[in-house]
């Protein structure tokens, strides 16, 4: 959906290419070749390498810390580390390179330190992405699911049938929502569109607390929001449409 977006905006898409060499390179602009021999020109260019996990020179090695392979400190639900004492959170412990999750995981560290039994989970993390239009998502994907054995299906509402979507000039996109057939428990959701890092929480509620469809679906969203959205695509996961999309 995003690449089609970009796309109707003239944006050139290129997936599974590698960029070789810069060619040219002049105060405002460049030339790079890619591997299929193609040569691109543009004012700038922004290179996104990935993210990895920094625990040198940390002196790890004087607590005698388990690491994993690839570097990461090793840490169980309560954020321990292999010396009971020592807590460990955040990208140094891998998984989510998220700052919402480190904030988490910080809190769940202290209780645990001061004696509470505080455990986390990662299992309702949202995780979203600042183009535009935004995306947001949560829990499983459908393909996700039935990888995991779960027989599932999706409600999905595009914003296009949104008055207030509508009202914004921002049409583009959709709320899905992943649902299991046998009970209608909510698995997760998937969002592309306006404020889709604002709209993906209340899926990830119901994610977290095990909400099924219906819960969602009976639930009065005001009109006209751009949420009414996530209650329409329970609605549709219900097999009780509003609008017929």
């Amino acid at each position: 959906m995003m690449k089609q977006i970009l796309q109707k905006r003239g944006i050139n898409i290129f997936t599974h290419t590698r960029l070789e060499e810069i060619t040219d390179y002049q105060k405002d602009s460049l030339t790079v070749r890619l591997d299929n021999g193609e040569k691109i020109s543009a004012e700038k260019m922004l290179v996104c390498v990935g993210r990895s996990s920094y625990t040198e020179g940390l002196g790890l090695e004087n607590l005698d810390l388990r690491l994993d392979q690839k570097g990461n400190i090793a840490v169980n639900e309560r954020m321990q580390t292999s010396r009971e004492r020592v807590y460990a959170i955040g990208d140094v412990v891998g998984g989510y390179l998220l700052a919402h999750v480190a904030f988490e995981e910080g809190i769940v560290a202290a209780e645990n330190a001061l004696g509470v039994d505080s455990k986390i989970d990662y299992t309702s993390i949202p995780n979203c992405i600042f183009t535009s239009p935004q995306i947001g998502t949560v829990g499983l994907t459908l393909d996700r699911a039935r990888e995991e054995g779960i027989e599932a299906k999706i409600g999905r509402f595009p914003f296009s049938a949104s008055g207030k979507a509508q009202a914004l000039g921002e049409i583009d996109g959709f709320v899905q929502l992943v649902v299991e057939e046998e009970n209608g428990k909510i698995l997760g959701g998937q969002v592309i569109g306006p404020h889709a890092a604002d709209l993906v929480h209340e899926i990830a509620l119901a994610v977290r607390w095990e909400m099924t469809v219906d819960k969602i679906g009976s639930t009065v969203h005001a009109h006209p929001t751009l949420s009414e959205a996530v209650m329409e695509a329970a609605k549709k996961a219900q097999g009780k449409p509003i609008h017929l999309t």
